[in-house]
């Protein structure tokens, strides 16, 4: 009866690890989504943000303690400098309108940036799995499913929001993502 209770206790612990990072992909997409995005877009940058957070785990899980630990941290400190300085640019190419070059995650190295970014924080909890007994595959399956779907909410809903705000989304959903990187670094 305890092994099960154990077992339980593990999946709660999971699950409420991979909705705490999904929360990040979430916040993250609406702040993409208001912008405004195509829905083939959505797609991919879901899947793709669902691919980092089953392999960045896997990855702080098999980079050991001590390196983990020290990587850790300052993948969290990279992380949250990219997010100011992306909400940033985001906020005066808004402000500034069509004189300034948006960032693009349509590109496969701005979809590949952006997919890191959300998923930095998943690099540290590999980390902390690797430490602990735990169920590695259920935890990385947990963390993509988390990851993509909660992105995909919140581009969706992003993007419905951005038909409201009209052209203030892309200044509005940079300042999301300003707060966010200003929330990794403090």
């Amino acid at each position: 009866m305890s092994a099960a209770v154990a077992q339980w206790g593990q999946f709660f612990t999971l699950f409420l690890m991979a909705f705490a990072l999904g929360l990040d992909a979430f916040s993250l997409g609406l702040g993409i989504g208001l912008r405004g995005i195509r829905l083939m877009d959505i797609l991919k940058i879901s899947v793709v943000i669902a691919l980092f957070h089953m392999f960045m785990p896997l990855f702080g899980f098999f980079m050991g303690n001590y390196l983990g630990l020290l990587l850790g941290s300052v993948a969290n400190t990279v992380g949250g400098i990219l997010l100011v300085l992306l909400g940033s640019h985001m906020v005066y190419s808004a402000i500034r309108g069509d004189a300034v070059k948006s960032f693009d995650y349509r590109t496969i190295w701005g979809l590949l940036l952006f997919s890191f970014m959300v998923s930095i924080d998943a690099f540290s909890v590999g980390v902390s799995l690797g430490i602990f007994a735990t169920d590695l595959l259920l935890a990385v399956l947990l963390f993509g499913l988390f990851g993509g779907g909660m992105s995909i909410v919140g581009l969706l809903l992003g993007r419905k929001l951005g038909h409201w705000v009209g052209g203030y989304g892309e200044a509005f959903g940079g300042a999301i993502l300003f707060v966010f990187g200003l929330k990794f670094l403090i």
